[in-house]
C-alpha cells in the first residue's frame, strides 16, 4: 500500500513517472512503511530504523547486529536528539548510503 504522500505525488502528476520521480516516491513509501510499525508514524524510532536497513537494504549493509553500531548510527543521524529521525535525518542517511555506493562504484569502475 502507498503512503498517502505518494499517492497524492502521483496523481499530481497524472502522467507515467519518470525514473528519478518514481524513486523519490518509493523512498517515501519506504519511510513510511517503517514509521507506521510502533509510535510516531512521522519518525523511524531506532528498532524501526534497524528493521529497514536489514530488510531494505541487506547487500549493501549486511545484517546489522551490533547494538553499538546501531547506537552509533542513530547519534550521529538524530541531529534535534529526540531519538528518533523525522523524514530529513531520514534523508541525510539515505543520501550517505547514496555517496558511499557512488564513490564505491566511481573507484572500482576499472577493475
Amino acid at each position: 500500500m502507498k503512503c498517502k504522500t505518494c499517492r497524492v505525488f502521483e496523481i499530481t502528476l497524472q502522467t507515467t513517472m519518470t525514473d528519478l520521480e518514481s524513486s523519490l516516491a518509493t523512498i517515501m513509501e519506504v519511510f513510511h512503511r517503517y514509521t507506521e510499525k510502533e509510535g510516531d508514524k512521522h519518525k523511524l524510532k531506532k528498532s524501526e530504523l534497524k528493521d529497514m536497513i536489514n530488510e531494505e537494504l541487506p547487500a549493501l549493509t549486511g545484517q546489522v547486529k551490533d547494538q553499538a553500531t546501531m547506537d552509533s548510527l542513530m547519534e550521529s543521524l538524530d541531529t534535534d536528539g529526540d531519538s528518533e529521525l523525522d523524514f530529513q535525518e531520514f534523508m541525510t542517511f539515505i543520501t550517505m548510503v547514496t555517496v558511499c555506493c557512488h564513490d564505491f562504484g566511481e573507484h572500482h569502475e576499472d577493475e
